[in-house]
């Protein structure tokens, strides 16, 4: 039995230093379409979702100023894979069984993501390193 219901995968998260200039690379190499782009203040952050087609998407995450956790990871790590999302239908329930399970979390409570939706992140402790974030599904 598993604390978190496996959902599907929403995106892969890849931190980038300039929007236009990476999305370009992922263009002309994969066919990537351009989709929804926002500045998520509460981050830190501006991001770009790119549609890659019959796969997942990509969100391009690129820093607003020094002081988002993004410029210290590109500062720290370079450009590349920042984290996966993955969908679960309560996000409160998913943090409280993994709170339960004393699971290492960044977020104890979720908090608003691109496009209004509700987020969460383990610790990159919980999964050896990777960043895991928790996206409710819309209801």
């Amino acid at each position: 039995m598993s604390w978190l219901p496996p959902g599907p995968i929403d995106h892969v998260g890849i931190a980038v230093h300039e929007l236009d200039t990476a999305s370009a690379t992922y263009v002309d190499l994969l066919g990537a379409v351009r989709g929804h782009r926002e500045v998520v203040e509460g981050q830190g952050v501006e991001v770009l979702f790119l549609e890659l087609p019959g796969t997942t998407r990509l969100e391009l995450i690129a820093p607003l100023d020094d002081r988002s956790p993004v410029a210290r990871f590109l500062a720290k790590r370079g450009e590349g894979l920042h984290h996966i999302c993955v969908l679960v239908d309560d996000i409160a329930a998913a943090l409280a069984a993994l709170q339960e399970h004393e699971v290492p979390l960044v977020d104890a409570t979720a908090r608003p993501g691109a496009g209004g939706t509700r987020i969460a992140f383990l610790h990159p402790q919980a999964l050896g390193g990777v960043l895991l974030e928790l996206k409710e599904r819309p209801r």
